[in-house]
């Protein structure tokens, strides 16, 4: 009998705001249904994990939603709800809504511990997963540290007992792209001196609205696009950026032995038709023809 999935859904940018006004053309709060509606026949989610810029004018009105919204798609998954602040959130209203960002499928805050004060980071458990969510946020500052005493905490935490997700919105890695350099985690190489993969399973983030692939130390690092719009950094003009509508979530896999897996789901555009659909007991007479199991 198969081994059950292992399955954590991973958004970022949410960017909604107080009164869910239109920005760019793009309803932020249609937009994040859009993406839940994509994701809705996902099952066997351990978390779901919202790597920062929850809100984009840090209202507690849209911590608010989006606890709601979120909950309401956790919530009968069973699945720990996790958020993270970004540089757009704001600490106060975020904690005043959220808490540690740690919330179980019960809407209460389910955080074993709590990291340095001033900061919105903490641990909790969900289905054997261990999620460390840190705090990058510097009010007003597109770029973000972990600082001294986060990293501290974050060395104190990590052990070889239970390997952990990390999930946090400034990026560790880039794509070269002068923007991303200059708004990316500011403290690398301090982060990198305290991972290694028996202790990391995986590193999230956002920030960046792209999809990007990479490592830190050998731990497999992503981050995924963001949820309000996707953002394209490397064909428009050098040191531009180009943001689309149409957002996006990332699907993580850390069903054991086999190592993280990570698929992106995308929100179909506008003008996007189904080509087809499929199922395994129409394609049976070609799995045999080509000599692969039923």
């Amino acid at each position: 009998m198969p081994a059950a999935r292992r399955r954590v859904l991973h958004l970022s940018d949410l960017h909604l705001n107080a009164r869910g006004e239109v920005r760019y053309g793009v309803d932020a709060d249609l937009t994040l249904g859009a993406v839940l509606e994509s994701c809705a026949n996902l099952d066997e989610l351990a978390a779901v994990i919202v790597t920062g810029d929850v809100a984009d004018d840090g209202s507690e009105a849209a911590y608010n939603r989006a606890r709601d919204v979120l909950l309401d798609f956790a919530g009968p998954r069973r699945a720990r709800l996790v958020f993270c602040v970004g540089n757009h959130d704001d600490r106060d209203a975020f904690t005043r809504s959220l808490g540690s960002g740690h919330i179980g499928a019960d809407g209460n805050d389910c955080a074993v511990t709590a990291g340095p004060a001033g900061r919105v980071c903490a641990v909790s458990e969900a289905d054997g997963v261990r999620i460390v969510t840190l705090d990058s946020l510097v009010p007003g500052r597109w770029y973000g540290p972990l600082g001294t005493e986060q990293l501290r905490w974050v060395a104190a935490v990590l052990t070889s007992e239970q390997p952990s997700i990390l999930a946090f919105h400034h990026p560790p890695i880039d794509l070269a792209v002068e923007i991303q350099q200059r708004v990316g985690l500011d403290d690398r190489d301090g982060f990198a001196a305290l991972v290694r993969p028996s202790l990391v399973t995986a590193i999230l983030c956002g920030h960046f609205h792209q999809q990007i692939a990479g490592s830190v130390n050998g731990v497999p690092t992503w981050v995924t696009p963001g949820v309000f719009t996707r953002i394209d950094h490397l064909t428009g003009p050098p040191g531009s950026e180009r943001a689309f509508a149409g957002g996006s979530a990332t699907l993580l896999d850390l069903t054991q032995p086999a190592p993280p897996v990570f698929a992106t789901i995308p929100l179909p555009d506008r003008d996007s038709r189904l080509a087809y659909e499929t199922d395994l007991e129409s394609i049976e007479g070609d799995l045999r023809a080509f000599g692969i199991p039923i």
